[in-house]
């Protein structure tokens, strides 16, 4: 749901024509990780639709960092307007990421409000580094029009759904009876 709610933001602030849902291969920033296959079936069963595509490539190409994942998506598609993005909980720790710089330099970013992480975003290291390449939310609608590095934070209702919790509530009620 806490997933569903960015891509929607997304949808109506950015004017998107689609978006791609990559499901990570695995997250080097996470303690704990669930079943990639797990994972991808999930994610396919509310996001995939007519707009929104749900893909393994990350997995399929053997990498494991966003970075690397731009990179090869760009690559055939050097024209093409991609826009990455994420909950404003993982620009939090953006600056832990993979050549995080690099990120902001090859795509648009679009930080979506989400809980506990919201009014911090002006703080984090990324906001702070690329301060003079942000754009006003009302011009969220040009971001797929910008060249990197541009972002643009989105306020939105929010939705304290945790991917985190909800696997937790799944695998509780998988469990056989004691």
């Amino acid at each position: 749901a806490g997933h569903m709610h960015v891509i929607e933001t997304a949808f109506r602030a950015l004017r998107l024509d689609r978006v791609w849902v990559f499901v990570a291969a695995g997250n080097p920033l996470k303690k704990t990780q669930t079943a990639f296959s797990g994972r991808l079936d999930a994610a396919r069963k509310p996001f995939s639709g007519r707009r929104i595509a749900v893909s393994g490539l990350e997995a399929e190409l053997g990498l494991r960092y966003t970075v690397d994942l731009l990179n090869r998506l760009k690559r055939p598609a050097p024209h093409a307007r991609f826009i990455w993005i994420m909950g404003a909980d993982n620009l939090r720790d953006f600056h832990h990421w993979r050549r995080w710089r690099e990120i902001a330099k090859l795509v648009p970013i679009a930080v979506i409000a989400r809980p506990d992480a919201s009014p911090k975003v002006g703080l984090s290291r990324f906001a702070r580094q690329f301060a003079a390449s942000r754009l006003q939310e009302d011009a969220a609608h040009t971001l797929k029009h910008a060249r990197p590095p541009a972002w643009v934070y989105i306020s939105a209702p929010l939705d304290r759904t945790s991917s985190t919790e909800l696997r937790a509530r799944l695998e509780a009620r998988s469990l056989p009876p004691v």
